[in-house]
């Protein structure tokens, strides 16, 4: 790896375009830190932050403009490179190569017929960028000194990938020369691009998103000037936002939990040559094989010569998708709409309310999920509404009533209704929750549909405006389904039909099969979806630089993709940790 990549930097008072002295930058970022750590503006005036951090922002890179690293040529001037240097070191690279696929942009390419769960594909530990290689790299003095970089991997990989970039002669040259130079997070996006996600579910977290960004980067700006364990770093010379907000989406689109060396803990993990693979639905197909000591991702699927080759990327929403990764999937299985539901403590039937759910294992508040299939909620939404509906007399069934105990694994069974009453007020409830979000936003979805007709709509405004249309189809989706229950079960009202009933032995055989005694099978614990939303959602702005609930990776486009998290391989039998 002795060859030296061409990389171009200009040094302070260089350069035409250098119009700041290092006191006056130092000025401007001293504006940006207290900018960026003064407590949440009240609600209805987080666009007006976002505008004022934005234009410093702006003017802090109008005078870093010709300051950053660049490399010459394009990034598939590097690919031959990337693939010689990956054979090198003991990673396969036969049966597929890289190709550009349209939209898609750069993906694996199948060269031969690849039969599905067949290993093609595998990365030995020594080519991964790590948290475990940045400590034993340059940056090891600051890390050992620094709280911020010892309690977020992810900011530490991302700056491990600064300073090996910065460095010509670093052994991750040929994977990072074919890393995109720019992305497609909201972290890139112009103003206007953000202002189409203007009353979507996304954009507090967008708003959170660049907020954390510029503030780590204010933070970590000053530390390279002044830590006497920095002094020796490259950056020194030239940090720019432009570097870091293209680290941070690096890592954030392509980072994944990988095993330590002796398996005891995860780490986190840039993996060169698989993170080109895009997404598709299916199954995660990626594990870690400890004996190996390399990560292995068998085919999700038979590809024919000349296909592209896919992996999951995991069930992320489209939300997930547009702010960690910067694309929108359409046909997406597991998307869907955040929707925050909790019995107000102020209710005379609250205590009886949060019994009845405490025993079902479901927080009497939380943040639960509408998707798009039928029906449109999940057993742990459907067991909440059923229990906040209730009559006191419904409860005290729940609760007192005669196999009150069995009865709580009933309550997430779409078949098995707590009456008829119960069921016509949370689809009534559901149908009207889902029609006043709908509300909220600024535009129809009809104005949605013709806006994505424009041919000149740029990728990012596009990606912006698929997700409101997405997250409005949702919400039209549990508004028609709320409907047609509710008048469904007003008719059985009517009728006078008679209730389903649960056999008892039934409900004894789910009893027994759950390993946690006193809590029903299906809802001992809330939807992965679900739990992964309320994660999100209560981040608050210090608690992390990425705001990345799953670990992910991205494909060579700066499209990414969800990356599957750490597994162990054992001879043929893979154990894969979702």
């Amino acid at each position: 790896m002795g060859k030296k990549s061409r990389v171009k930097t200009q040094k302070w008072g260089t350069g035409a375009t250098a119009m700041a002295t290092p006191k006056e930058m130092l000025s401007l970022i001293s504006e940006l830190l207290q900018k960026c750590s003064s407590a949440a503006p009240p609600p209805g005036q987080e666009w007006a932050e976002y505008i004022q951090i934005r234009s410093l922002v702006e003017k802090i890179r109008k005078k870093q403009k010709g300051l950053s690293v660049m490399f010459e040529g394009t990034r598939e001037t590097y690919f031959t490179e990337l693939m010689a240097w990956a054979a090198e070191n003991g990673a396969s690279c036969e049966g597929f190569e890289i190709c550009h696929f349209g939209e898609e942009g750069y993906g694996l390419k199948a060269t031969r017929d690849i039969k599905a769960e067949e290993l093609f594909l595998w990365v030995p530990r020594k080519m991964l960028m790590t948290v475990e290689s940045a400590k034993s790299s340059v940056l090891g003095p600051l890390y050992l000194q620094d709280r911020i970089l010892q309690a977020m991997g992810n900011v530490t990989l991302a700056f491990h990938l600064l300073c090996e970039r910065a460095n010509p002669n670093s052994f991750w040259q040929p994977y990072i020369k074919t890393l995109p130079s720019e992305y497609d997070t909201p972290l890139y996006f112009e103003e206007e691009e953000v202002r189409h996600l203007q009353a979507t579910q996304a954009i507090q977290d967008v708003f959170s998103q660049y907020k954390n960004t510029a503030r780590q980067y204010a933070y970590f700006y000053k530390v390279i000037q002044t830590h006497p364990s920095a002094s020796k770093l490259s950056l020194k010379d030239a940090f720019t936002f432009d570097d870091y907000r293209w680290a941070v989406s690096s890592v954030m689109t392509r980072q994944n939990q990988i095993p330590t060396e002796d398996g005891s803990r995860v780490t986190l993990a840039l993996i060169p040559l698989w993170d080109m693979c895009n997404h598709t639905n299916g199954l995660i197909t990626t594990g870690y094989n400890l004996e190996d000591d390399r990560c292995e991702c068998v085919a999700l699927q038979d590809y024919k010569k000349d296909d592209q080759i896919y992996i999951f990327y995991g069930t992320r929403s489209n939300a997930e998708f547009v702010i960690h990764n910067g694309f929108f999937y359409e046909a997406n299985a597991h998307d869907r709409v955040k929707i925050k539901l909790g019995v107000s403590k102020s209710e005379r039937l609250y205590a009886m309310k949060a019994e009845v759910l405490a025993r079902a294992g479901i927080p009497s508040s939380s943040i639960f999920a509408l998707h798009g299939a039928d029906p449109p909620m999940s057993a742990q939404l459907l067991a909440f509404l059923r229990v906040f509906c209730m009559t006191e007399e419904e409860l005290k069934d729940y609760l007192v009533g005669d196999h009150a105990i069995n009865k709580i694994f009933t309550l997430g069974n779409a078949e098995l209704p707590v009456s008829w009453e119960n069921e016509i007020k949370l689809w009534t409830f559901l149908e009207t929750r889902a029609a006043l979000l709908l509300k909220t936003y600024r535009s129809t979805s009809e104005n949605d549909r013709s806006l994505l007709e424009q041919p000149e709509l740029s990728f990012r405004a596009r990606v912006a405006i698929q997700l409101r249309l997405a997250e409005k189809q949702i919400l039209e989706h549990a508004v028609r389904c709320g409907r047609a229950r509710r008048e469904h079960f007003q008719r059985q009202l009517e009728e006078g039909a008679p209730l389903p009933r649960c056999q008892e032995s039934s409900i004894s055989l789910l009893e027994n099969s759950h390993p946690e005694s006193g809590l029903p099978l299906s809802l001992h614990h809330l939807d992965e979806a679900d739990g992964a939303l309320e994660g999100l959602a209560g981040a608050e702005p210090g608690d992390g630089l990425l705001l990345n609930g799953a670990v992910t990776m991205e494909n060579g486009d700066g499209t990414p993709h969800e990356v599957e998290q750490s597994a162990k391989r054992t001879g043929d039998e893979a154990v894969e940790n979702k």
